[in-house]
């Protein structure tokens, strides 16, 4: 059995791009930054690494991202490593290995009022606002019902 999959909890780094393949199929593209943070044995001080991950979606799902997500949004993605490889003009073969994304989830929606709902929930309340799950289905095809907005 294999298994090739990804999911990853971080913030955008860079405005995703919304571009159309020729033959009109809508890609996003953007990087993302995820961060390991641990205690360093020797110095007793914090460490923390960030990793960056370049990140490709296809037809809606692109579509949606490139609508609702800007450099600094928390977002997970789930999905699979694929590795590309082509030729630069001196005829040097480079590689690239990305997530390509079949799922996404939306972190909160940035704004003083969330920020604040955030901060000091009452403890009886629960958030009334759900993060959105949006998946694409087998034909490639996300259901406009499932987006709460």
């Amino acid at each position: 059995m294999n298994l090739n999959k990804v999911i990853l909890v971080g913030n955008v780094a860079t405005d995703p791009e919304l571009r159309n393949t020729p033959s009109g199929q809508p890609v996003c593209n953007f990087r993302m930054a995820t961060n390991r943070i641990w205690m360093d044995k020797n110095t007793n001080q914090q460490v923390k690494k960030t990793e960056f991950h370049s990140i490709v979606l296809w037809r809606r799902l692109a579509e949606i991202a490139s609508q609702f997500l800007s450099k600094g949004s928390l977002v997970l993605i789930e999905g699979r490593l694929e590795t590309r490889s082509w030729e630069d003009s001196s005829g040097k073969k480079l590689y690239r290995t990305e997530i390509v994304g079949d799922r996404m989830q939306l972190g909160p929606k940035s704004g003083e009022k969330t920020k604040a709902k955030l901060a000091s929930p009452k403890a009886d309340e629960t958030p009334s606002e759900e993060i959105p799950v949006i998946e694409e289905g087998k034909e490639g095809e996300i259901n406009v019902k499932d987006i709460p907005f």
